[in-house]
């Protein structure tokens, strides 16, 4: 199983962000995982953690509803690409 160390998309909203990370399998079907985290600034300095506040709650249910909704495209999208054209009857 492979997997990239970069995200291939992120998303954010307010403090909140998603980044999603496309893997490959042993049998080559592809999957998309997601990690959650919130930022924030100590002193100058911007940090990240991965615990939520009760008013990070709904940002945080947004981000994760946007995130399933990518991943839902980028795998509706690469199977269509990987199912040959089938031609449509007469």
């Amino acid at each position: 199983m492979s997997n990239e160390n970069k995200p291939v998309h992120r998303i954010r909203l307010s403090t909140i962000s998603a980044s999603i990370f496309k893997n490959t399998s042993a049998d080559g079907k592809t999957y998309f995982n997601a990690q959650f985290d919130r930022s924030y600034k100590s002193e100058e300095e911007w940090k990240h953690t991965k615990s939520f506040s009760r008013d990070d709650l709904l940002n945080l249910a947004k981000v994760a509803d946007l995130t399933h909704s990518w991943i839902h495209a980028q795998q509706q999208s690469e199977n269509a690409a990987a199912k040959p054209e089938t031609p449509e009857p007469k």
